[in-house]
């Protein structure tokens, strides 16, 4: 809708703003909100820690899923209807999660706020573009920016202070009042006429098959000992068979296409979409096992874990905006592997970690290194991707960038809490194959309390402590696991081709 700011007031222009973004940061700080409140919901619903990770996962597949369908329903239905529709579906379907009494129903609610969630930012991003002048475009995209990255940063602490003064269920019930103040105001966002548009459904359901069957084989192939099971050999060779079929179909139709995987022939845009991917797996990742260590290890209530996250989304927007002045004068490969060292040295911190003490110091300091090094990876990431990309590739590219860095959040989160499950069955096995009573340390453990070893407490005493150093064990071999991704950035940053 070209020259559409000339009909907005100044005003309404800033309200349209405060609309869109308050219905974006409902989406994405939903993504990482209830990151605190697992323990909580573990033991409520009466799942296992990795089952669990289900209520995250199934969000973000099903809003990677649907987000191509953006456009599409923007022209069938018109932007303002499709964005109602979204708003409300979003918020009734929070208030079921919030209302839900077993693991099925949350998982399958959630599925539903990503369904009804998927629109929600790249929405706002084209309204903000149409609706501001292009002198006042950056600013738009500054305050869009922000809230989509620095959101699911700071939704923990938010999750944390809604537990701690009512319950995990709140994390949910939050997006009713901001759902209806959006609804009450959607009538000022200008709408766009119909149009009748083609719709690729093959290519639609075969990318739909290999992106849930990838979840689906990432989630539940721990628990079903993975290629043993009949059930993930199959879901692997739907997998495989419809990811394949997507890029023939994908390169063999001319006509409509979900999204044009020529667009991977730009090589900026290939390795800063790898990037991508790697950068979700280690974001998402740590914003999911470092409050199940705070709160399952350390007994921090969900509050603190909160309050100890913040900082982290701070020195991230401190970082992002220093970038943005930074990126006119440095090459941006340089800021991202800047950016990577520091969230290295963070992360490497972590491996240091002992179940005897942690201060919380040492749980924050890398926690700021971390959000200051995501901030300096994600605006020049950003920069590169379209930075040797024709003018025309760029809205779908746009589209596509944000679904890898969805799908690389979702797949993150299933490979940490594989990891850390299984890792910790084998420190689990490792360490008891220690406790005999042929082994001194054992009694010189249990003489301060007392107890000798033939006594049920001791050998419950044992199996309690033995757990604790296991997970640590498992939290620490992760921490390494992710610096090590974070690591493998530096190489592909130096393959990006220099563009001025």
């Amino acid at each position: 809708m070209p020259e559409l700011y000339k009909k907005i007031s100044s005003f309404d222009r800033w309200i349209i703003t405060l609309v869109v973004m308050s219905a974006t940061l409902m989406q994405v700080i939903d993504t990482t909100i209830v990151n605190v409140a697992l323990p909580h919901m573990q033991g409520s619903l009466g799942a296992s820690s990795d089952e669990i990770t289900w209520t995250l996962t199934s969000y973000l597949v099903s809003s990677a899923i649907f987000m191509p369908l953006t456009g599409y329903l923007s022209d069938k239905l018109g932007r303002k209807k499709y964005l109602t529709l979204s708003i409300a579906g979003f918020t009734i379907v929070s208030a079921l999660c919030g209302a839900s009494i077993s693991l099925n129903e949350i998982v399958f609610f959630r599925l539903l706020q990503g369904i009804f969630g998927a629109s929600l930012v790249p929405l706002s991003q084209a309204i903000l573009t149409d609706i501001f002048p292009p002198e006042e475009r950056g600013k738009a995209m500054t305050i869009w920016g922000v809230g989509v990255m620095v959101g699911p940063i700071l939704g923990p602490t938010l999750g944390g202070y809604l537990i701690d003064i009512a319950s995990w269920r709140w994390t949910f019930y939050v997006n009713v009042p901001v759902g209806l103040f959006t609804l009450l105001l959607t009538h000022m966002i200008p709408d766009t006429p119909k149009k009748n548009r083609d719709m690729d459904w093959s290519g639609l359901i075969m990318i739909s098959i290999a992106i849930g069957g990838l979840q689906y084989i990432l989630d539940r192939g721990n628990t079903q000992d993975w290629f043993n099971s009949t059930l993930i050999c199959i879901v692997t060779y739907l997998t495989i068979t419809g990811f394949l079929g997507f890029i023939f179909h994908n390169l063999n139709e001319k006509t409509k296409i979900v999204f044009d995987l020529r667009i991977f022939k730009d090589r900026n845009f290939a390795i800063a979409s790898t990037l991508l991917c790697i950068f979700g797996l280690g974001l998402y990742g740590m914003m999911v096992i470092q409050p199940m260590m705070m709160e399952g290890l350390l007994n921090y209530p969900a509050l603190t874990t909160g309050l100890i996250m913040a900082p982290r989304g701070i020195s991230g927007m401190i970082s992002m905006i220093m970038v943005g002045r930074l990126i006119t004068i440095f090459d941006p490969r340089w800021l991202i592997i800047i950016g990577v060292l520091t969230n290295v040295l963070g992360t490497l911190i972590g491996t240091h970690y002992s179940i005897t003490y942690i201060s919380p110091f040492w749980l924050i300091f890398p926690m700021i290194l971390q959000g200051f090094g995501l901030g300096m990876i994600f605006v020049p990431l950003s920069i590169i991707a379209y930075s040797t990309l024709p003018a025309e590739l760029r809205t779908e590219a746009a589209g596509l960038f944000s679904l890898l860095r969805t799908i690389g959040g979702s797949i993150g989160i299933s490979i940490a809490i594989s990891i850390a499950t299984r890792r910790t069955q084998f420190f689990w096995n490792q360490l008891g194959g220690l406790i005999t009573p042929y082994q001194p340390a054992v009694y010189n453990y249990l003489n301060p309390l007392h107890l000798q070893l033939q006594q049920p407490l001791s050998a419950e005493i044992i199996r309690a402590m033995l757990l604790q150093q296991a997970k640590m064990l498992s939290f620490v071999n992760l921490f390494a696991f992710i610096a090590g991704c974070f690591i493998l950035m530096i190489p592909l940053t130096l393959l990006v081709r220099s563009s001025k």
